[in-house]
């Protein structure tokens, strides 16, 4: 994922959503979000390139997601920050195992941030400090930034959430939505990560809207009051056309799988 949204006891009904754009190259092959063969428990989309994933859910309510930092030019590294979401949903390590192997190991992989979650709790692996931080109620943000840092792209989409929830908006179709914002920051609102003014622009929507690099797959990812779980993908082509939606639901540990 390259900006991703986590509400913790703030939507009515919902205990846990996540809203999140994985952005990339459109000529890097990918999986869409399906349950995998070798883990039939387990959905998600997978990087063909790598092998592992940027978003995985389980039926037992694990999930992991993992954005890239952003700094200039991408660095080489021995490790996909992909196998990181992969081996968690997949594995049975604690949160508080995983993330003491991963921040003992972090130099393996590219720059990231992760976010490990299950029925327990939810935590945070800020890669540019080397910490983790265990989330509380509200409504945090993740981006290509440290994490904490307030990206314009981050603010927007939490301050449209947070609006809509307040005024009533909690229809799935309405959140899914805000992921579709192209709104163009100000310059002077922009990060500075090394990569020039232009790259910054084309970078800072929400939706990124780019014939060779842009937002690749829009999710959202909701657990209800009573044990339902729910991953929704919407994928998208170069110039952003839709290229389709694909919707799991799981409850009572039963999945259901509805390609399009």
């Amino acid at each position: 994922m390259c900006i991703l949204l986590i509400a913790i006891d703030f939507v009515p009904g919902w205990p846990r959503v996540l809203l999140g754009n994985r952005d990339e190259f459109h000529a890097r092959s990918s999986a869409p979000a399906q349950p995998w063969r070798d883990a039939p428990d387990c959905v998600g989309g997978r990087d063909l390139a790598a092998g592992g994933s940027w978003l995985m859910q389980r039926n037992d309510g694990r999930f992991a997601a993992v954005t890239n930092l952003r700094a200039g030019l991408p660095a080489a590294a021995p490790c996909s920050r992909g196998s990181l979401v992969r081996d968690f949903v997949i594995g049975s390590g604690s949160i508080e195992e995983t993330a003491q192997r991963v921040l003992a190991d972090i130099d393996s992989y590219g720059p990231f941030n992760l976010v490990l979650g299950d029925a327990s709790a939810i935590l945070v692996i800020d890669g540019s400090r080397a910490q983790s931080h265990r989330l509380g109620a509200g409504v945090h943000m993740l981006g290509n930034g440290p994490y904490g840092v307030r990206w314009a792209r981050n603010e927007r989409l939490r301050e449209r959430f947070q609006r809509a929830i307040a005024e009533g908006m909690r229809d799935e179709d309405f959140l899914f939505g805000l992921l579709a914002d192209t709104a163009q920051p100000d310059d002077a609102d922009l990060p500075d990560t090394g990569m020039g003014l232009e790259r910054e622009r084309l970078l800072a929507p929400v939706f990124i809207n780019g014939e060779h690099y842009g937002t690749r797959a829009s999710s959202l990812v909701m657990h209800d009051d009573e044990g339902r779980l729910l991953l929704r993908e919407r994928r998208f082509g170069p110039g952003g056309g839709v290229l389709g939606e694909d919707v799991w639901e799981c409850a009572d540990g039963e999945a259901e799988w509805r390609p399009g």
